[in-house]
């Protein structure tokens, strides 16, 4: 990202430069480090103005990794490669960042839950389970395949959404259309006329009055209400309450429940397989679970702190399906927790998408329903009119 600084030098006095870095704290770092007092920073082109901050790409960078370390390049050689090659200024500087901080003689995994935003703390947790073991190729890409399987189930759930999303778009601008342009047109033609109307195109011709006179107070009201949603939706508070109020619906929050838990025993799941004991791995996961479902992980934590079994201690933690515990209770039995957990994992991802097909099919006729039934209404009480007119004329 590019800033715009304003520096004070021992050499050159007050001067303003621009400077490409991966955040506000690095170009100060940088500066400083040349001898230069930061007066001020911003952002090029102002906060609304400025460029979208490039995403930085895990997958590949995680895919190149494992292709150097398999070579034989050890892991600070494989980075510094990586920051030869890499294009983008962000991702080598960030890459950059990461050798700074190992030079220091601090381990790879605090490297990466110094960056957050870039590295999931999921994935700083993989690499250090791999530190202690040594196998860090094997464990980034168990964690390529997590990443991987997680991807696809959201994909199957945002493709799936798509028709209905577009369908519920078109219908309401049909609907919008009609309320807003014809429905004037013909109020005007039956206040004119002066006829008697049935009260139900009263009530539609009421509003339809009421838009030609007040539309543009109508419609910066319609603005309005569309932004202070779209507002109110982007603070977590308010994300917060439609989750809680999806929880308590009968059929949706059950399945959502089940989703969630299918998420949470596959990253479990990659981090038993690691190496990593179930209390610290359970710490670990819970962040990736709703305020329904964390307080069920400290549960159980504590349960299995006291001496409980994992399957008694999920349990008590309502951390289960029935599906889930039998499972559980093979995987103490043979000694394969992880292996069992990501079983568990795939059973319930195949049963979201069978239920989300099952809605989906479900879903889109009943909206097609009723969207052709709203705008037929419509147009019924348009003509209702019209067609009384004929029949007197009869």
């Amino acid at each position: 990202m590019r800033y715009r600084v304003k520096i004070l030098h021992p050499d050159t006095g007050i001067t303003a430069l621009t400077v490409d870095a991966l955040d506000e704290v690095e170009a100060a770092t940088r500066l400083k480090r040349e001898g230069a007092q930061v007066l001020s920073i911003a952002s090029e082109g102002g906060r609304w103005l400025s460029p979208r901050r490039t995403r930085f790409a895990l997958s590949l960078f995680t895919q190149e990794l494992i292709a150097l370390l398999d070579a034989g390049l050890s892991l600070t050689e494989a980075l510094e490669t990586l920051s030869e090659k890499e294009t983008r200024t962000e991702s080598r500087q960030l890459i950059e960042r990461l050798l700074a901080t190992m030079r220091e003689g601090r381990p790879f995994s605090a490297a990466l839950a110094t960056h957050p935003q870039a590295f999931p703390a999921l994935y700083a947790a993989t690499v250090r389970a791999a530190e202690n073991t040594g196998d860090l190729s094997p464990a980034l890409s168990r964690y390529l395949s997590y990443q991987n399987q997680i991807d696809t189930v959201k994909k199957k759930v945002v493709s799936a959404s798509i028709y209905p999303v577009l369908l519920m778009g078109v219908g309401t601008l049909v609907i919008g259309f009609l309320l807003g342009y014809v429905v004037p047109r013909f109020a005007t033609v039956y206040v004119d006329a002066g006829r008697d109307l049935p009260w139900m195109s009263q009530m539609l011709l009421a509003w339809g009055s009421a838009v030609e006179r007040h539309g543009k107070w109508l419609l910066v009201g319609a603005v309005v209400a569309v932004a202070a949603a779209v507002t109110a939706f982007s603070q977590p508070a308010t994300r917060a309450a439609a989750t809680r109020l999806a929880w308590r619906m009968p059929a949706i929050g059950e399945h959502l429940r089940t989703f969630e838990l299918a998420r949470f025993y596959r990253s479990l799941g990659m981090l038993l397989r690691g190496g990593i004991p179930i209390v610290s791995a359970l710490g670990m996961v819970s962040g990736l679970l709703s305020a329904h479902l964390r307080s069920g992980a400290a549960i159980a934590m504590e349960a299995m702190r006291r001496g409980e079994s994992i399957s008694a201690a999920f349990e008590s933690g309502a951390l289960t399906t029935p599906v889930a515990t039998r499972l559980l209770r093979v995987g103490e039995k043979s000694g394969r927790m992880g292996e069992m957990m990501e079983r568990i994992a795939v059973f319930h991802d195949e049963e979201m998408a069978r239920w989300v097909d099952w809605f989906t099919r479900l879903f889109e006729p009943l909206l097609m329903v009723f969207i052709g039934l709203t705008i037929g209404l419509i147009v019924v009480l348009l003509y209702m009119p019209i067609f009384e007119l004929a029949g007197s004329i009869q």
